[in-house]
């Protein structure tokens, strides 16, 4: 087994939560890397000297987009490994007419996002989030069926927009529970739906009839605002949306007054603006369940994308084919 050249590029107070150093050791055992820190700027001097010699760059949250010029300063390089989600940032069109061999661990911190979901489903059913607040309000007994009729999971519709890494991931975990799934992704085929154990229905239908919509397309110029002022009206009252994709996905004027309205609620980690500015609304409407873009990995949970990166680079070292590959012809399906 050959002993690939390694360097790394992404922000530098990730790569302790990402690399513990049992994963550094490990990804020491069948590669050389050159510098245990990470490039943050492809223009340092530091960086014309790693480049040259890089066969595989790993890389992180921020890091820099990879275009000619850099490629250029680095004739050897053969492979991205990205140790996070997305490549769109940072693998640029030259990258792919070059032939690098291109990998992401979209499919590990696809698991923190479902596992998210999948709570704030079976929460959003049970009306947690009201029945806390009310609760609070109140401070005494009430009939809460009488109050929130309806609340409970049992024979609830679960609609997932996007049958994603995500989408998929939570339909496997919701599979305990009595519940009923339907998916819409214009790529699902009703034999593959049925594989799954779902039902495929177009967007409008599955919008309509389901007590949780929960999204996980990607962000591509087909989905800006897939939920638009139209779309979000078809939800039936005490419907809740979950967003944990991204905010790109929802028309958020539309979805403020909607939610201003009371009749539905929201469970909402992904918006656009990525921080929405002080004075939205979305931080004080009693009906939003706002958290600030954690649903993905986070802490700990990053050594697993960490992990499956190192595992790529095994394979990459073996001469074997990368596991989690990207293809050129995936990006426009992809997040």
């Amino acid at each position: 087994m050959r002993r690939p050249v390694v360097v790394l590029a992404m922000v530098p107070a990730l790569t302790p939560q990402l690399f513990t150093p049992e994963l550094l050791e490990r990804l020491r055992a069948t590669s050389e890397v050159l510098d245990g820190d990470p490039l943050t700027s492809f223009d340092e001097e530091r960086a014309g000297r790693l480049l040259a010699e890089a066969e595989v760059l790993l890389t992180g949250w921020g890091c820099p987009r990879i275009g000619r010029r850099v490629l250029d300063r680095a004739p050897r390089l053969r492979a991205i490994v990205h140790a996070a989600g997305t490549v769109k940032g940072h693998v640029s069109e030259a990258c792919w007419e070059r032939g690098l061999l291109v990998s992401s661990a979209a499919a590990a911190n696809a698991l923190p996002v479902a596992e998210y979901t999948v709570a704030a489903i079976l929460f959003a059913n049970k009306r947690v989030f009201r029945l806390q607040r009310r609760y609070r309000e109140v401070r005494a007994f009430r009939w809460w069926p009488d109050e929130l009729p309806g609340l409970g999971n049992f024979g609830k519709t679960v609609g997932l927009v996007g049958a994603s890494r995500v989408g998929r991931r939570v339909i496997e975990l919701l599979r305990p529970f009595d519940l009923a799934v339907q998916v819409h992704d214009p790529y699902l085929t009703a034999a593959e739906a049925a594989e799954l154990g779902v039902r495929a229905t177009e967007l409008d239908e599955l919008v309509a009839t389901s007590d949780v919509v929960s999204l996980h397309a990607p962000a591509i110029p087909e989905t800006r605002h897939l939920m638009d002022r139209r779309r979000l009206a078809l939800l039936r009252d005490g419907a809740t949306l979950v967003n944990t994709a991204r905010g790109w996905l929802v028309d958020g004027e539309a979805l403020v007054d909607e939610l201003r309205s009371g009749r539905i609620d929201a469970v909402i980690d992904t918006t656009d603006p990525e921080v929405l500015p002080p004075d939205s609304p979305l931080y004080d409407l009693p009906n939003v369940f706002l958290t600030p873009h954690v649903a993905g990995a986070m802490g700990a949970e990053t050594q697993r994308l960490a992990a499956l990166a190192i595992e790529e680079i095994e394979r990459y070292a073996a001469g074997e084919p990368f596991r989690h590959g990207i293809a050129r012809e995936d990006l426009g399906r992809l997040a």
